[in-house]
Parts: C-alpha cells; sequence; structure tokens
C-alpha cells in the first residue's frame, strides 16, 4: 500500500500554518504529537451527544457514554495484545501509571533493603517514583549503565539480579538517544531471576507494533498525547496476578464496591485503580486514535519513519560540527544532537524563529546528560506526518543558524 502522506497531513490542518511568516515545521513529536481531525471530531460530537458521568447510571446518556468509554478499554486491550479488559487501566498518561506502580506494587512486595533496576537512558518519570519510594520505605535502586553509542551494556545484566530485587523498571525507547531496547530478552533474563518488568512504552507505541503478551512484560506504560490522542489520558497495562495483589493506589468513588464507616471492600479490576470520574471523553479521543493509527498501518508507519529516522541522520551528519548522541544502528524517530559551541537554548529559539519547533534542554532525562557530558541537547523527534521536505528546512535552519555563530 503506498504511504499516502498528503492524505495523512490534511487530517491535521495544524501543519498548514504559519509561524513568524514561515510554514510550521514541527518536530517536537517525542513531546507531543499533533492531533488528526477525527479525534477532535469524536470528542466534540461525545461533549454535544452523550456527555453524562459513565457506570452507574441508567439513563440513555450515561449508558452511550459507558459504552463508548468501555469500548476504548478494548480498543485498547486489542492494540497491545492484552489477554483481558481488567488488565487495562486508564490514567492520566505514563508518569502516573508508573508512579501507580511504583506505589501500589511497593506497598504489596517491597520493605527496606529491596532493590529495584533502571537504567541511565530512563525519562525522570522512571526515576524519581523509585526515588520517592527510596526516601519512604527504604528501597534502593541499581542502575544499568549505557555505552557511548546510547546501547545498554547489558554482558553482565545477570549479576545486577540478586535475592532482593522485586523489579526492573526501563524504557522500550529512549526519548532522547532513540534507541530500541531489547525489551524481550530483558525480560526473560529477569524472568529467569524471578523478577518481573514494567516497560515505559511512551516513546514506542506510537511507533512500532506492541504485543504484551509476547513481549511476557509484567506492566506497560504508555500516553496518549504521543499517539494522536488528547492529552490527560494514558494507560497501565498490568499481568492480573500482580494487579490483583496489589492495593489502590487512590481512593474515592468508583473503584469501591462498598463502604461503611467502618471498613470498605474494593471493586473488580480494572476499576479497583480507577478512583473517581475517568476522563471518558479522552478515552474515546484516544479510541479513535488508535483507529486512525490502524487505519494507516502500524508496519506500515513504522517502516516510513526508519526511512525518514535515516534521512534525518544523513541530513543532519552533513553539517559542519554535527554532534549527535545516540548512534547505534537501529534507532527510533529521535534525533539528539548539538552542533559546535551554539548553546542548545540559542538553536532551538532561533529555529523556532524560522517557524521550525524543536525541544532543547534536558528532555527530563539530566542523568542521561550528565552521562552524555553535556547540559542539554536538541531534540527532532519525527512522526508519521514528517517529510523530507521538512528535515531539509531543519537543516537549512541549522545552517543558516550556525553562520550567525
Amino acid at each position: 500500500m503506498t504511504y499516502d502522506i498528503e492524505t495523512i497531513r490534511s487530517e491535521f490542518p495544524i501543519l498548514g500554518r504559519e509561524v513568524y511568516g514561515h510554514r510550521l515545521v514541527y518536530l517536537d513529536n517525542a513531546a507531543t504529537t499533533q492531533k488528526p481531525l477525527c479525534v477532535l471530531d469524536a470528542m466534540r460530537d461525545e461533549y454535544l451527544n452523550a456527555n453524562a458521568n459513565v457506570h452507574r447510571g441508567v439513563h440513555y446518556l450515561s449508558q452511550r457514554a459507558t459504552e463508548l468509554h468501555e469500548g476504548a478499554r478494548e480498543a485498547v486491550r486489542q492494540f497491545i495484545g492484552a489477554r483481558s479488559t481488567s488488565e487495562i487501566v486508564f490514567t492520566r498518561g505514563t508518569t502516573e501509571s508508573i508512579n501507580l506502580v511504583a506505589s501500589s506494587f511497593c506497598d504489596a512486595f517491597m520493605k527496606e533493603g529491596d532493590e529495584v533496576i533502571v537504567t541511565e537512558m530512563e525519562h525522570h518519570s522512571n526515576i524519581v517514583p523509585w526515588q520517592l519510594q527510596q526516601q519512604r520505605r527504604g528501597i534502593k535502586i541499581k542502575v544499568l549503565k549505557i555505552s557511548d553509542s546510547g546501547e545498554l551494556l547489558l554482558d553482565e545484566i545477570d549479576d545486577f539480579f540478586t535475592e532482593k530485587t522485586r523489579l526492573l523498571s526501563l524504557c522500550h525507547v529512549s526519548n532522547v538517544l532513540g534507541t530500541v531496547n531489547p525489551v524481550a530478552d530483558i525480560i526473560r533474563k529477569a524472568h529467569d531471576h524471578g523478577v518481573p518488568v514494567l516497560v515505559d512504552g511512551a516513546q514506542s507505541v506510537p511507533h512500532m507494533k506492541v504485543d504484551v503478551q509476547a513481549l511476557d512484560c509484567d506492566f506497560f506504560a504508555f500516553s496518549g498525547h504521543k499517539m494522536y490522542g488528547p492529552t490527560g489520558v494514558g494507560v497501565l497495562y498490568g499481568k492480573e496476578k500482580w494487579l490483583e495483589q496489589m492495593p489502590p493506589y487512590q481512593g474515592g468513588g468508583e473503584m469501591i464496591e462498598s463502604v461503611t464507616m467502618e471498613k470498605t471492600t474494593f471493586a473488580q479490576l480494572p476499576f479497583k485503580f480507577e478512583a473517581g470520574t475517568p476522563d471518558y471523553i479522552a478515552t474515546h479521543g484516544l479510541a479513535t486514535a488508535i483507529k486512525f493509527i490502524d487505519s494507516i498501518g502500524i508496519e506500515s508507519i513504522r517502516e516510513y519513519e526508519k526511512q525518514l529516522t535515516a534521512y534525518a541522520t544523513e541530513k543532519l551528519s552533513s553539517i559542519d560540527g554535527m554532534r549527535i548522541f545516540g548512534t547505534q544502528p537501529e534507532k527510533d524517530a529521535v534525533v539528539s544532537f548539538l552542533v559546535g559551541d551554539i548553546h542548545h537554548m540559542d538553536l532551538g529559539t532561533l529555529l523556532d524563529r524560522l517557524g521550525i519547533a524543536v525541544r532543547t534542554g534536558h528532555h527530563c532525562a539530566q542523568p542521561l546528560m550528565e552521562r552524555l557530558g553535556v547540559l542539554g541537547t536538541v531534540r527532532a523527534s519525527l512522526a508519521l506526518y514528517n517529510t523530507r521536505e521538512e528535515i531539509d528546512v531543519l537543516v537549512e535552519g541549522i545552517e543558516r543558524v550556525r553562520k550567525m555563530f
């Protein structure tokens, strides 16, 4: 099937707008993606025609909203290959999903001196929650290092596991380096030691096929807004055997079975972890985003973006003084770089005046920046609607800024 980029781009009118007199080149997709019209239309339609609080309502609007909300749960289940909708917990995003696991898993299974393994390339969302548990209950954090090219040093991973290791938590794809970690192999090694694994899939789900049963991960977290869906909604997949044993993350409405002043019993999965009114409009938007991705085909998206990433890497590498961070052969939709002695903020600010939106700074990965020996980088991150012509505009913009310095 031909990848019809013009038809795809027509679903995103914002890509046709001007910024400072230049046509927008949006290359900040690892932070958030733009939203197609079908997602916006679906959410507007629900607000106009089926807006009512979900679950328990006997009237038509409530039942219709509930159907859409639970239909979204089934859409997510199919999208990531989960066994049951009981394993699909709606959250506000990847960050809340990881915090949920850090809190509830530690409550159930970890005590002072127990260990969690993370990696040197993690987003703060997969570092800080474990540090909070370190402060609260005295757990220990062990860190897998990376090579200069941005790959995990896995030769000695078996030595990281001890009788006190309770969990391994790592990103599927680095939001800075674009490194695609061999999570299936890592999960097998961890399971050989009896250790469950949480995968941060925020940067993988928009770009490649994910099957949580094939990976055999114990937890998998991702966000709607990075995959063409709305902000403020995300997913935690968890195997039932773990979720059943973990206590609720928050208390209140929806997550209860019964309440007296003396005792509360909790609802069945997944509702035990969904306190309060869910963002049922956003879950419908997420389901519509999944349908949009499926209409193009995740494998087609993957192949298109791989070619685009290779093109971007080649073109950027031709610039004098260019330093690209993350040079492993298999990388995904992200190119982080510095040019000569130009400060990343200066480069990003001047590119913005040319209509080019890139991310600058530490990308919520300060430990990784320390490992790389820099304060920050410029990051161009790609999506299914980006083009080679936009890469050319980026390169021309960098060359223009470089000559100014």
